[in-house]
């Protein structure tokens, strides 16, 4: 079931991917540009870009810094191989699940997703978590910048007429349950700050001793 879920996100970013950055362009521009920079004001060493989707994090990486991206989607991985030669910023790019990631244990010191989680089922949120910190460094970070629920109802009633949208075009959710698993997963919080009348969360991670026994964890 979580296979064909994932299998049809792929197919989604797939059939979006030529017009992603035009539909998306007005939000990148009048905020989310803005986030991405002070999210990876964070970054350190090698980073691991989950979901990198159409590369709009490339700006943004630490000068100097090697990168590995990851999508399922192979047509926004052209997209942003496309915009790494375009900046004249070499780096990795690999179709991959971000539930099975093919690399060791330890392997980054920062590992980001930026609304990546927001595509994911309540259930598969303390997973991909788990997946996340097993490939950071024990001394490294996570950071993630994803929609989250907003406390005030204006803004609630604004996504549930806009959900059906976000589900066809983007495949998410504007209400991804990420932040309830971190402790489960073994993640600490050590920044955290919301935007958008809390409706957006930015999150600093650091993996902590071990990951708390829980029935989802393998």
């Amino acid at each position: 079931m979580h296979d064909s879920r994932l299998a049809q996100t792929a197919r989604t970013y797939d059939r979006i991917a030529p017009l992603y950055d035009l539909i998306d362009g007005i939000y990148e521009h009048s905020w989310k540009a803005r986030l991405r920079a002070a999210l990876f004001a964070h970054a350190k060493g090698r980073i691991l870009d989950v979901g990198v989707g159409t590369g709009c994090n490339i700006p943004f990486y630490p000068e100097g810094s090697k990168v590995v991206g990851i999508d399922m989607s192979e047509r926004m991985l052209d997209r942003a191989r496309e915009r790494a030669r375009e900046l004249g910023r070499p780096m990795t790019l690999r179709p991959m699940n971000l539930l099975s990631l093919d690399f060791p244990d330890g392997s980054f010191d920062t590992v980001s997703a930026t609304f990546v989680l927001l595509c994911l089922p309540d259930e598969l949120q303390e997973a991909s978590l788990r997946e996340l910190r097993r490939v950071t460094r024990p001394d490294g970070r996570i950071l993630l910048l994803d929609y989250r629920q907003s406390p005030k109802a204006g803004l609630r009633l604004l996504r549930q007429c806009l959900a059906p949208w976000m589900r066809w075009a983007f495949a998410g959710s504007f209400a991804a349950t990420t932040e309830r698993y971190l402790a489960a997963a073994g993640l600490a919080t050590i920044h955290r700050r919301t935007f958008m009348g809390d409706g957006v969360s930015l999150l600093v991670l650091e993996p902590t001793t071990r990951a708390e026994a829980s029935p989802s964890a393998a």
